[in-house]
């Protein structure tokens, strides 16, 4: 696997939304970038995997779920300053809405806690404006389907 830390060239990150019981899956995330903080499960694609198999890998890896992928909800950058004019890091991220099919939550991988939030309990957990938006569009979608 290439660089993430200032890396040559973007680099693919794949994420799986889940709501559950009307509660979406969010996990806490140990390494870096965003160490400490809460955010949709996910991580990087690795060579030869599709974007698929590595949603479903992610999930797994970092929340014990195993789920079947859904529609694409967002395609999104994020770019974080480095030094001498380049990108420390730089991720073109591709998240999915995921039905769970199985397993229970538990953090593992890059995720050092795993929770299930109310959408109206959202903003106690200090999400990014892209977060926010992503998860708020599985709620709609969900909400429509019901």
């Amino acid at each position: 696997m290439g660089n993430r830390e200032y890396p040559e060239r973007p680099v693919v990150g794949v994420g799986g939304v889940v709501i559950q019981d009307g509660r979406a899956l969010l996990i806490r995330r140990s390494g870096e970038p965003l160490a400490g903080q809460w955010s949709i499960p996910g991580g990087t694609l690795e060579l030869g995997e599709t974007i698929a198999e590595g949603v479903r890998r992610e999930l797994r890896e970092e929340t014990g779920l195993d789920v079947r992928v859904g529609e694409l909800l967002e395609a999104f950058e994020r770019i974080f300053p480095g030094a001498a004019d380049r990108p420390q890091y730089h991720f073109v991220i591709l998240d999915y809405l995921c039905e769970a099919m199985g397993g229970n939550p538990s953090p593992g991988g890059d995720a050092s806690e795993v929770t299930l939030v109310a959408e109206d309990d959202l903003a106690r957990y200090a999400l990014s404006p892209a977060v926010t938006r992503i998860l708020q569009k599985a709620f709609a979608i969900v909400k429509a389907a019901n």
